[in-house]
């Protein structure tokens, strides 16, 4: 496991936080209150834990396949349905939305590989994630691939109710390769594709995809 480039400064201030904190409480509660310098110890320790948790990368085997939409996060499939796209398609699409918890990996991958043909960022409100006006009017930004056959898909990464920051790396004409790093969004948030109607789902409601691993459907 190894810890995302997002992360390095937020850990940084937080263990400087940690160290102050519990060195204040060292000198003027261990003696006094040794209970609560204790306590005060576990809640902080298990806080900067949570947090470089956060910015984990694990090890993983990830799914390289030219006939398959891998999954661009992890967390839980909450929608599968078929919408009218609003963004950059005029037609019809089948929307999975993919909902992540602060629990979840929070790096973003590419479905596909091939070339980026649309990256956009969006300003907006901050809904909880699962919220169905999320998809359009939360803080987001959407990208558009063009895969190696030829067919066009679009993923929204989405800020949630906690997610205050989306990152995003990628730009219009950039040829990229599946599973690598598209971004990374922090805390609660969820991640939309928008596919065409003959993709072939191979997920369902409810159920728990890994980040450019999981299979979200083939064509």
């Amino acid at each position: 496991m190894t810890i995302h480039k997002e992360g390095y400064k937020t850990i940084a201030y937080s263990t400087i936080v940690f160290g102050v904190i519990n060195l204040a409480s060292f000198y003027f509660l261990s003696s006094s209150a040794p209970y609560i310098s204790l306590l005060l110890f576990i809640v902080t320790l298990a806080l900067l834990l949570f947090l470089i948790s956060f910015f984990r990368i694990p090890k993983r085997q990830h799914t390289i396949q030219e006939n398959a939409i891998v999954a661009p996060a992890d967390g839980k499939v909450v929608v599968i349905e078929e919408v009218q796209a609003d963004e950059y398609f005029t037609d019809r699409r089948i929307q999975v939305s993919i909902f992540m918890s602060p629990l979840n990996v929070h790096v973003n991958r590419n479905p596909v590989s091939g070339e980026v043909l649309y990256s956009q960022y969006h300003k907006g409100k901050y809904l909880v994630a699962w919220h169905p006006k999320s998809s359009t009017e939360n803080e987001r930004h959407s990208v558009v691939y063009r895969s190696t056959n030829g067919k066009e898909i679009l993923v929204k990464q989405i800020a949630g109710a906690l997610a205050k920051r989306i990152v995003n790396y990628l730009q219009p004409g950039m040829q990229v390769k599946q599973t690598e790093e598209m971004g990374f969004i922090k805390l609660g948030s969820r991640v939309d594709l928008l596919l065409p109607l003959d993709a072939k789902i191979n997920v369902k409601i409810g159920d728990k995809p890994q980040g450019g691993v999981t299979v979200i459907a083939t064509w």
